[in-house]
């Protein structure tokens, strides 16, 4: 028989994004399916979320008082594999994002949105759904950090005991609250230690879920060594070293059925890696959609959150030199309102080398994968990465910072690597301006010796980042947490 597994997560594709988390969320289904892991995903009933159900949903169980709201439990499909939903509109349906309303301003009662949602997950957790029942939970990031918490200190009465993984997809999100929040919580008094909620005097939503839960997950192995130390741990590294016996770095994988340049329907012309040259016709799509000049130079792309984190503030401060050595920009994306503007006075002062698109858009972003020679990925931190993962998948080679899962995935172009034939990108080794300049440069001067550059393209297309060696990872991981429990 097929191990249940409960994934909490507050998005998932197709359904609700707004980043790599969502990515994850939509494809581990289909990735632990073939380890004989049946996981049934739980989201919040946003009003896309309800939208996209439809009338095929069923109300399969009430709470009458949930946080103090009315809920009720939707049941759906999230492709081929089964979807629950917590239908309660006081708490979402609204208007905007997933945790911020259209201004960007973060919802003011998120903690008890999300406390409410993670209460709900216990629930269903241990049992109180008729016809439903779960030999694991596997909870993502802060928005779903409290529900260990209720699974160990305020457990379903007479309900199953079951143990909680939680996947940390940026410890950079912590869900910290007041102290003032806890009484509202439904969690005993005894709760309010640093051995359960409280975190520097407040409530720690993720704080929570790595305290209680039984297993910690990583979306790198270098992540999983890097928020050990006070750089990249966030105010947790203790934590994370006191049960660092239970910490585990499972590198993301790919949807390569939505991520496949043989097939994508987004693209202007399909390629393989023996025929790169089909790429072209992308590269011409990509200049004009971005107002580009047309010529045979090397087309650099960026993908990203315009913020500090993704070291966007650094390139704004290399494109000059970009532009002096001959390279063009595209680039799409949003975030730090200063950011932006800095990004579109760059593309005022060098018009037809630099072009900017302000948002997000799946399609675009799938097509400057298939026509840009190169992705920049300058991140101070970056707990896994996809658009790197991406870029390799389709012949754009990553220039990214030595972090995180950037580290895991990018083999750097050294003498070395160059020779042995098995480099697949660049790595500069700092976040500021004289770095990255450098590796700009590197890779200009790289892409003027084409052979070394196809070989680049090539190694990156045939690397294997789909999610089946991910998926055997966290089956493995949750046998072992079921060997355990007994």
């Amino acid at each position: 028989m097929a191990m249940k597994v409960l994934s909490v997560a507050s998005e998932a594709v197709p359904l609700v994004k707004t980043g790599g988390l969502a990515d994850v969320a939509g494809a581990l289904p289909g990735a632990l399916a073939a380890q004989g892991v049946a996981v049934t995903t739980f989201i919040p009933g946003y009003p896309s979320v309800l939208a996209a159900l439809g009338k095929k949903a069923k109300a399969i169980h009430n709470w009458d008082v949930l946080l103090g709201e009315k809920a009720r439990l939707l049941a759906g499909k999230i492709g081929d594999h089964p979807l629950l939903v917590l239908d309660a509109p006081g708490l979402f349906a609204r208007e905007g994002g997933p945790y911020a309303d259209a201004s960007g301003r973060d919802w003011d009662d998120n903690w008890r949105r999300f406390a409410a949602f993670a209460r709900a997950a216990a629930d269903i957790a241990g049992g109180a759904v008729k016809g439903r029942s779960f030999d694991l939970v596997h909870v993502h990031d802060w928005q779903a950090g409290l529900v260990p918490a209720y699974l160990r200190l305020a457990p379903l009465e007479g309900g199953r005991a079951v143990p909680s993984v939680i996947t940390i997809h940026n410890m950079a999100f912590q869900g910290y609250y007041p102290g003032e929040v806890f009484p509202k919580l439904g969690l005993p008094a005894s709760a309010w230690t640093v051995d359960g909620v409280e975190s520097y005097g407040g409530v720690g939503f993720l704080k929570a879920g790595m305290q209680l839960a039984d297993a910690i997950t990583t979306v790198s192995p270098t992540y999983a060594g890097e928020i050990r130390s006070l750089e990249f741990g966030m105010g947790l590294e203790g934590l994370v070293l006191a049960r660092s016996n239970r910490v585990h770095g499972i590198l993301n994988g790919i949807d390569t059925a939505e991520w496949n340049p043989t097939h994508d329907p987004h693209l202007a012309a399909h390629y393989t890696a023996s025929k790169l040259a089909a790429r072209s016709k992308n590269k011409r799509a990509v200049e004009q959609a971005f107002g580009l000049d047309r010529d045979d130079g090397p087309l650099f792309i960026v993908v990203s959150r315009l913020t500090w984190q993704k070291g966007m503030d650094v390139l704004v401060e290399v494109l000059d030199h970009l532009v002096g050595i001959g390279g063009r920009l595209a680039l799409l994306g949003a975030g730090d309102s200063e950011i932006e503007q800095r990004f579109l006075a760059a593309a005022a002062r060098h018009k037809g080398r630099i072009g900017v698109k302000l948002g997000y858009d799946e399609a675009a972003s799938h097509r400057l994968q298939g026509g840009g020679d190169a992705i920049l990925i300058p991140s101070r931190f970056e707990p896994c990465g996809l658009t790197q993962l991406y870029g390799l998948a389709y012949a754009c080679v990553p220039v990214v910072s030595r972090t995180g899962g950037l580290a895991d995935t990018v083999i750097d172009a050294n003498p070395a690597a160059l020779a042995a034939g098995v480099a697949t990108g660049i790595q500069i080794n700092a976040v500021n301006a004289s770095a990255l300049a450098m590796g700009v440069s590197r890779a200009v001067a790289l892409y003027h010796r084409p052979k070394e550059w196809k070989r680049l393209q090539t190694n990156g297309m045939k690397a294997d980042f789909s999610w089946s060696a991910s998926g055997a990872a966290y089956a493995a991981l949750y046998r072992q947490l079921l060997e355990e429990q007994g």
